[in-house]
């Protein structure tokens, strides 16, 4: 596969930095960040990764949910990058009626194909089942799975011309995981089958079992909260 899309940007900051803007936002007296949320992205940016896929945190989106934490990530292959893709966590103490349950996994995964790849009539069937399947390798109980694969194809035309058709797979999906004990969900198990996805949508082989190769989160970001 050739290299997919650019990144989108990082920051810095902590937990603190969350709570700061909790209290200029919306007043002294502010409730702390619901420890579950907390708990959730601690396993976060604790997982244990495989090293082709570059994970790092990236600013959430706002309007989602109550609570927000997000990351990007990259397949390389050397320098070259084989897809990319950001997952979002997503929190609402009071529960989601369409999520059923208080925390939600929102993902998108892109990448380039090949063109024999593209061609096939099962492709966007075969994508999903490499996300639920990813999910179901390592065990994990999730519901409320919905989702698109998009295919498209570029084809390049007068200064453009000289350069060969493109094809582009995108994974949108969103699901609600299991809360365990403390109703926090085992986030650090979800984004690791996530990293799974991405690199088999690279076209990069399994992972091996117990490797002991990878590598954990860089702590750059706290949650987000609106």
């Amino acid at each position: 596969m050739a290299a997919a899309q650019g990144r989108s940007s990082d920051g810095t900051g902590g937990m603190d930095d969350v709570k700061d803007t909790q209290t200029k936002e919306r007043g002294a007296g502010v409730p702390e960040v619901p420890p579950a949320f907390s708990g959730a992205v601690e396993a976060l940016r604790n997982a244990r990764l495989r090293p082709q896929v570059e994970v790092e945190p990236t600013p959430a989106p706002q309007r989602l949910a109550p609570y927000a934490y997000a990351v990007e990530a990259v397949v390389l292959d050397g320098e070259q990058e084989l897809a990319d893709g950001r997952l979002v966590l997503l929190h609402d103490p009071a529960g989601h009626d369409a999520w059923h349950g208080t925390f939600r996994l929102v993902t998108l995964v892109r990448a380039e194909l090949e063109p024999e790849m593209a061609a096939d009539p099962l492709l966007p069937e075969v994508c999903w089942s490499w996300l639920t399947g990813a999910l179901q390798s390592r065990g994990l109980t999730y519901g409320e799975p919905s989702g698109t694969v998009t295919r498209a194809s570029s084809h390049y035309f007068g200064g453009l011309s000289e350069r060969p058709a493109a094809s582009q797979i995108e994974i949108r999906a969103s699901w609600t995981p299991l809360e365990g004990l403390r109703g926090v969900p085992d986030t650090a198990a979800h984004l690791a089958s996530w990293c799974d996805l991405l690199a088999q949508v690279a076209g990069l082989p399994p992972a091996a079992p117990g490797d002991g190769s990878v590598v954990t989160l860089p702590q750059r970001r706290g949650p987000q909260s609106r």
